[in-house]
């Protein structure tokens, strides 16, 4: 099986791309995404998050809400709201953040590849997270929060997409946040072939956000080939980009307690592990096996002993790595991040003044900073088969939920 196709996208009608676009559906709290969708009755909101449809006590995993979902989207389809291309086709999808700007493409990845690991994975995933996204899936008969994908060095790739985004749009909208968002519908047959093979070609795509959704879309496939097979449920939608055109944000660390120590008894055990110096202004590590430190107003600037660093161990070495196995386990006694109380993490996007907040504020003791993760490093984990700690990655931009979904006939 290829690794993409052309699918037959549902997507808003002309002129609608502003009211019905959205932020994805798992970035937003519930008060937060029904504050959003005031006043904005095409808000895919509606759609992503329908329990801001119900009374505010409703469980958000409760059959009335993904019930909501498939009302929300009849209402949508029968306003001519949202429409769907009568071909398939593939869409190109640029995203604008200030001087930043990537330029993927919209496809319908093939599960068979995911099953594979063709299309590489770098998470665990959680059972329940996992239903949810099934029980969406199954609702709306439909995929509509696109997989993040990632494809490594290719030219032709790059070169096809640089033409595909061309010419008029059929979207082309500022978020709230600023980030402008446009895309271009791909009809031209021979370019979609020319796209296919070239994507095909490449050894292997790599999950870069949507392990959830993937996973779902993995289960309700197998699912369906048990009853009536369904080819379209045989992929799931995906934005593929560049690697070399992702950001990666640092992806933070705040913890509640210093573990019964002093200032100077934590730093003092610090130390045996890391070079501790005075910074005079907030530090934002420059390169990988530095690290800030933030405690009650004052930053300090961590730099761990080289020889403390794996060279053949792809995440052993990485930054999230090396923060919890010589600091956060051994000093503060966190050894679980996924279920440990007494840490929380920050996304980069907020800054370090968010950091210190955080601390001078009393909820928290101390908070480090953390040089971003590299793309090569997150590619390097998921070719080696492993799986990278929790919170490793934070990316931005982030790609908005509407601008097409995947229908499954």
């Amino acid at each position: 099986m290829k690794l993409i196709t052309p699918f037959r996208g549902l997507r808003p009608a002309a002129g609608q791309a502003e009211a019905v676009a959205a932020p994805p559906y798992d970035v937003l709290s519930t008060e937060e995404a029904r504050l959003r969708a005031a006043n904005r009755p095409w808000s895919f909101l509606h759609i992503s998050k329908p329990e801001i449809d119900l009374p505010p006590d409703t469980n958000p995993y409760a059959p009335e809400v993904y019930a909501k979902a498939a009302e929300n989207l009849q209402r949508m389809l029968s306003a001519g709201i949202l429409e769907r291309d009568e071909q398939p086709c593939y869409y190109a999808y640029r995203l604008t953040m200030g001087s930043h700007v990537q330029t993927g493409l919209v496809a319908a990845a093939a599960v068979a590849e995911y099953d594979v690991n063709r299309i590489k994975k770098h998470e665990f995933t959680r059972p329940d997270k996992e239903d949810d996204r099934v029980r969406q899936i199954e609702a709306l008969n439909a995929q509509t929060g696109p997989v993040l994908l990632v494809y490594p060095p290719s030219v032709q790739a790059d070169a096809l997409l640089a033409k595909a985004a061309s010419g008029e749009p059929a979207a082309d909208l500022t978020a709230l946040d600023g980030i402008r968002h446009t895309l271009w519908v791909i009809r031209d047959a021979q370019l979609i072939e020319d796209i296919s093979t070239a994507i095909d070609a490449l050894p292997s795509l790599y999950i870069a956000d949507g392990h959830h959704r993937s996973a779902a879309a993995s289960r309700v496939a197998a699912g369906r080939r048990k009853g009536n097979a369904d080819a379209s449920s045989d992929y799931f939608l995906s934005v593929i980009f560049p690697h070399h055109q992702m950001r990666i944000m640092d992806y933070n660390r705040v913890v509640k307690d210093l573990m019964g120590q002093s200032e100077a008894e934590f730093l003092a055990c610090v130390s045996q592990n890391f070079s501790v110096i005075a910074a005079d202004a907030p530090f934002s590590p420059r390169r990988p096996g530095e690290f800030g430190l933030y405690l009650p107003g004052r930053w300090l600037h961590l730099s761990i002993r080289p020889e403390l660093i794996p060279t053949h161990d792809p995440v052993a070495r990485l930054d999230v790595s090396l923060l919890s196995d010589h600091l956060l386990a051994p000093v503060l006694g966190i050894t679980d991040l996924r279920r440990d109380k007494r840490i929380d993490f920050v996304g980069g996007i907020r800054g370090l003044s968010e950091l210190e907040k955080r601390v001078d504020s009393g909820e928290m003791a101390a908070a480090f900073s953390l040089h971003a993760t590299r793309m090569e490093d997150l590619m390097a984990v998921a070719d080696a088969g492993h799986v990278m700690p929790p919170k490793s990655t934070w990316f931005e931009p982030k790609l908005a939920d509407g601008l097409v979904s995947h229908v499954l006939d």
